[in-house]
């Protein structure tokens, strides 16, 4: 049975803006959690490929953990299994590496010395295992290459995108660092190639923009030295992290902490905004041009009122009635309840002053067309 290692609980009396690394390591709640992330780079960064390749990643470097983990206990229990067999040396190697009970992968600026540690002994009693000739054989039936086997066959030329994200933002909650299944040897070298010949090579379906010395090495390193081991990727996964940390997160934030619509619903209000003011204004020089009285023209107050709120929530990204009953949209017209304290507090400030923004406005135009003296022409 695998070890399950759950990811570290959200941050509940976290009195700040979550970063991309607690974001990315699901250690926070919705809109800022992980599946409105994947959301954001897919609809509106239009780059969720580097996403995609960072979590596979940080999936590759699971499988390690969990292979390695496997053998350890192999050994520690004094029964391996035929094929997994390790020398002394080797057995003194994987004794030393302890439980691996890391939460998260991340990128190693954010790691401790002991799991750098920890992750380097594991990189090198890999490549010292393929060096030796170790035997990478057929994945067993309960392995993670055999669910995959023959997807390659069944898919289209379509981008798929991952199971975990499409469903609902309330599936992600919780995660394990350890798959559900048996991790081979051969599943380790088959997670590496897949993420080599799905980001990285030239042409690749999915290809992502590195620098050309990140991809030339790791090609090399895969290809002509067999190495499957995680420091492979570290150069591109942490490149790939300080990207999106720099380019694509704080857009999220001012989307998904200060706001609470997607562009094609403030696209909706702009206009409907617009609609509403000129429909207010033509009615309102009828109104008093035809001197009607003040109190048919009290209804004016729809309108303006429609009008100006729309145009400040288009202003503001921000729906006030949406923040304050705390739901937060994440597709067109799709919702989710905001979780995040510290988000909330936010989202329900920026709503109070558009509300007092949408009174003020409103109210200035009632009061300026009502009560000015009517004129019949």
């Amino acid at each position: 049975m695998a070890d399950k290692t759950p990811s570290p609980l959200p941050d509940m009396n976290r009195n700040r803006l979550p970063t991309l690394f607690e974001v990315l390591s699901r250690r926070t709640l919705p809109p800022v959690d992980l599946f409105s992330f994947y959301i954001y780079m897919r609809d509106q960064q239009r780059s969720v490929d580097y996403l995609d390749f960072w979590l596979d990643v940080a999936q590759h470097m699971s499988l390690c953990r969990h292979y390695v983990r496997e053998l350890r206990r192999s050994v520690m229990i004094g029964t391996p299994e035929g094929d997994k067999s390790q020398s002394k040396r080797s057995s003194a190697i994987l004794e030393s590496l302890g439980d691996m009970n890391h939460p998260v992968a991340g990128p190693s600026m954010f790691t401790s010395e002991k799991e750098k540690n920890q992750d380097a002994q594991m990189s090198a009693f890999l490549r010292e295992e393929t060096a030796n000739g170790s035997n990478i054989r057929q994945s067993p039936p309960g392995s993670i290459s055999s669910h995959q086997s023959g997807v390659g066959q069944t898919q289209s030329n379509e981008r798929q995108p991952r199971p975990s994200f499409m469903s609902s933002p309330l599936e992600l909650a919780t995660d394990s660092d350890s798959p559900g299944h048996t991790v081979a040897r051969a599943d380790i070298r088959a997670s590496a190639e897949k993420i080599l010949y799905t980001f990285l090579l030239p042409g690749a379906e999915r290809e992502i923009i590195l620098p050309h010395e990140i991809t030339h090495e790791i090609t090399v390193s895969i290809e002509e030295r067999g190495r499957d081991d995680p420091e492979v990727f570290d150069a591109a996964k942490d490149y790939v992290f300080q990207a999106m940390e720099r380019d694509a997160f704080p857009g999220f934030l001012r989307m998904k902490a200060l706001g609470n619509l997607v562009p094609p619903s403030m696209m909706m209000r702009l206009i409907l905004g617009l609609l509403s003011m000129f429909a207010a204004f033509w009615v309102a020089f009828i109104l008093i041009f035809l001197d009607y009285a003040r109190h048919i023209r009290v209804w004016l107050v729809l309108p303006f009122t429609i009008g100006v709120y729309c145009l400040v929530a288009y202003q503001y990204g921000l729906d006030p009635l949406l923040a304050f009953i705390g739901l937060s949209e994440y597709t067109f017209m799709n919702f989710s309840r905001v979780r995040e304290p510290y988000v909330r507090k936010l989202l329900n400030k920026r709503a109070l002053m558009a509300s007092i923004v949408t009174f003020v406005i409103a109210t200035s135009c009632i009061v300026l067309f009502v009560f000015v003296p009517g004129k019949r022409l």
